[in-house]
């Protein structure tokens, strides 16, 4: 299969003549071109019976790495099954507009904090409100920073639970429709986000670079605020979830996705890559995106997300705070049955075999015995 990683192989050196990358996107490059090699180092397997032996090398486990996710992902999902309820969900999706693009990647660690708070405090406080729904809802929130073309597109998907605790702890379910209408949620999210906007450029938080220097000045500054007051932001709801197994499969495909997988890479020249992408525009037509190597790579190296910063996180009902008490609660108001998570206490090899759906251990010689770790400690 043609992959990110080939890609990585074959061209990082050049990108690096024409770009300098961060540290954090020098460390997700070498660890791209490392995973599943000698380099990452890794474990001789033998067969007790026929003396078969196979190296297996370690997978450099980076959030960012096209090979890494799966595993990871489905631990996430089956932990995240015993916090789902039996009730509606909504699909959120807040985006930022193109003018304040350049200032958010100038500002990621503090900018895109600011939209999960702008997010929390908009579905927070709206939820609250008696014309609305009057309760405490649940929600998580995942920030992508991509569109299908690689070019940089800050957004965050939240899935919503459509009913919530009311003060005197009762359940109040909301209707079939989003139960805060979407012009009521885009105003409200544009109000918070620029207002802590303004008083972070006060207090001298902000960075400019480059041709953002202009915003230094005050009065530039202002008429960009000024500008992005006037625009209608752009956020929608998506169709409510079917049920609660619909929801579970939802948070394998959103929540540990990247920039792009290895699947939509339709092929890999001597200078350039095709992949696929969808226009969301034109009824998810399917087309065909061709970039020079290095863009490419620019392209994928600015998905990269600051280190430490938590992408995944969870409010209200499904805070940790709240889930052993008022999400207790509520599954038992709304009759919602417990999910046991069936990867606990299971090795990596014992949950791949559950995944792929064979025994990854067993001997590809003879296939009568499993491979045992031939040297303890590995290899290096």
């Amino acid at each position: 299969m043609m992959s990110v990683q080939e890609l990585f192989r074959d061209s990082f050196s050049n990108y690096k003549q024409s770009y300098i990358p961060s540290l954090d996107q020098a460390k997700t490059a070498r660890a791209i071109i490392n995973c599943r090699s000698s380099a990452m180092g890794g474990r001789t397997y033998e067969c007790g019976s026929c003396g078969h032996t196979q190296i297996s090398y370690n997978s450099c486990r980076n959030r960012h790495c096209t090979q890494c996710q799966g595993v990871n992902k489905e631990i996430w999902v089956d932990k995240r099954k015993q916090d789902i309820l039996n009730a509606p969900y909504f699909h959120v999706v807040f985006t930022m507009p193109e003018q304040l693009h350049t200032i958010i990647y100038h500002n990621q660690r503090l900018l895109y904090d600011l939209m999960y708070k702008a997010v929390s405090e908009t579905l927070v406080e709206l939820s609250r409100d008696p014309k609305y729904l009057g309760a405490q809802i649940g929600f998580f929130s995942v920030l992508h920073t991509w569109g299908q073309n690689l070019h940089y597109h800050p957004h965050i998907h939240t899935v919503v639970l459509a009913g919530g605790l009311t003060d005197h702890g009762e359940w109040r379910e909301a209707s079939k429709k989003f139960f805060i209408p979407v012009k009521v949620l885009s105003r409200k999210f544009r109000g918070k986000y620029l207002h802590y906007l303004k008083l972070y450029y006060r207090q001298g938080l902000l960075k400019f670079y480059k041709d953002a220097k202009i915003y230094r000045n005050q009065e530039v500054f202002k008429d960009l605020l000024n500008k992005c007051y006037s625009l209608d932001w752009y956020s929608y709801t998506k169709r409510t979830f079917d049920g609660p197994l619909a929801v579970m499969k939802y948070l394998g495909r959103y929540t540990h996705r990247i920039a792009i997988s290895n699947n939509r890479i339709i092929s890999i020249g001597k200078e350039t890559i095709t992949f696929g992408v969808k226009d969301y525009k034109n009824n998810n037509k399917k087309k065909t995106v061709t970039l020079k190597k290095v863009e490419f790579i620019r392209r994928f190296l600015m998905h990269v997300l600051p280190k430490g910063f938590v992408k995944i996180r969870h409010y209200g009902l499904l805070a940790n705070r709240n889930k052993k008490t008022r999400l207790k609660l509520c599954r038992k108001i709304t009759k919602s049955p417990l999910y046991k998570p069936k990867f606990d206490g299971l090795s990596i090899l014992e949950i791949v075999s559950i995944i792929l759906q064979r025994d990854v251990s067993q001997c590809p010689g003879c296939r009568k015995s499993s491979l045992q770790l031939a040297v303890a400690g590995g290899i290096p």
